[in-house]
């Protein structure tokens, strides 16, 4: 049950869009998970549905969603298929970044103008021509994505020559453009530029067969003096590094397909216990019914928390936001797991065998914790330091 404090009506409008796709996305899961293939299919829905402008203004053609918009819009996608969810996610993270989160930023007057011309081009590209936008930052290279970027970019006539690499580089074989972070030799501040996927010096390396979120595609962009075109520059240089420090939130994105996951394995239980005839041998049962109690406890501590976040994002968190927005994060990342453990619990061992939703849900459960820059790993190493030194608010992202 979503609070009702965060669910405004056009809120709830853009929610049902989500849900009225769901059911064909929830069915087609299944075989995206076993190919490990980009989920087209879906995206197609997305775009029959308008959700692709889900966080571009209405005046501009979207759906006019803010942040808060966008996160129970993921988490109710999440529910239908959380793998699909999360390179929803990293189209929206580009819109989302070019639009509210630059709006809360102090920008100047030429550098206001700038943005406003190249997110219109960005807008039309997405309303107009149906396209989609991947946001591939991790290098392997630096434990966070705030720190520095080993991809270049040099200026050059009428835009810049990007080379460099991008792992996990999510919507790999379905991404039109590919915003990457880079840097300019010799200028300290983060550009983003929107790499053209069918530029010459485009290729994509290795094979995508993990564990869990298969359908993501997130093969190895490889960049090797790649042409970009000045207007794909979407913010102004230097903006990247003020949203980092000053709009934290924007990391904490991912975070709400896992919610979205946690509640199918919620939903994948209860069916379970109580069936379509009501099997009273199973939910009678106190041992299952112990099982269940726990899982309730994982699932609400996550989404009680989560939304008292989405009560208070904004720019310039308090350092007391900043800590409750990392616990968050591994609440949920670290809280997914252990839900879809007490469900194959709960639900024995028919539930590990394919094609058993929980089997999928367990693997993807598990690959949430690594995802960087803000993984439970480094999430826990802020908050150990976060009242001993006093320096959440110094280090948000």
């Amino acid at each position: 049950m979503t609070d009702s404090s965060l669910l405004t009506a056009e809120r709830a409008a853009i929610v049902d869009r989500v849900r009225q796709v769901g059911p064909a996305i929830a069915a087609r899961a299944t075989e995206h998970d076993l190919a490990a293939e980009f989920p087209k299919a879906n995206w197609d829905d997305f775009t029959q549905a308008g959700l692709l402008g889900i966080c571009i203004p209405t005046e501009d053609g979207g759906l006019g969603g803010d942040f808060v918009a966008y996160a129970l819009a993921s988490e109710e996608l999440g529910r239908h298929c959380a793998a699909t969810a999360l390179t929803f996610n990293m189209h929206v993270a580009t819109t989302l970044l070019t639009g509210q989160i630059a709006d809360d930023l102090d920008l100047t007057g030429d550098e206001r103008n700038v943005l406003h011309h190249r997110r219109s081009i960005l807008r039309r590209s997405v309303i107009d021509e149906g396209a989609i936008h991947s946001q591939p930052f991790s290098e392997g290279v630096s434990a966070g994505a705030t720190s520095g970027f080993s991809t270049s970019a040099v200026p050059v006539e009428g835009g810049f020559r990007v080379t460099g690499r991008k792992i996990f580089a999510s919507l790999s074989g379905g991404a039109h453009i590919n915003n990457v972070a880079c840097m300019v030799d010799g200028d300290e501040r983060v550009r983003l530029l929107g790499v053209p996927a069918q530029a010459e010096g485009v290729t994509l390396e290795g094979t995508w067969d993990p564990l869990g979120m298969r359908a993501t595609d997130s093969r190895t962009l490889v960049m090797d003096n790649v042409f970009v075109p000045a207007d794909n520059e979407w913010i102004p240089p230097g903006v990247f590094d003020q949203a980092a420090q000053r709009w934290p939130y924007f990391y904490m994105t991912l975070s709400f397909s896992y919610l979205g996951l946690m509640r199918a394995i919620m939903d994948a239980t209860s069916e379970y216990l109580i069936g379509d005839g009501g099997h009273s041998a199973r939910r009678s049962h106190p041992i299952k019914q112990q099982g269940w109690a726990q899982m309730n406890l994982v699932y609400e501590q996550a989404q009680a928390l989560s939304y008292r976040v989405l009560g208070e994002v904004g720019v310039d968190p308090s350092a007391a936001a900043i800590r409750r927005a990392w616990t968050s994060m591994v609440t949920t990342m670290e809280g997914a797991p252990e839900l879809a453990s007490l469900a194959l619990r709960v639900c024995g061992g028919r539930s590990l065998l394919r094609p058993s939703p929980l089997e999928r849900f367990y693997r993807d459960a598990r690959c949430g914790a690594t995802m960087l820059p803000w993984s439970v790993e480094v999430c826990l190493e802020r908050l150990g330091r976060a009242d001993l030194f006093g320096d959440a608010a110094d280090q948000p992202a």
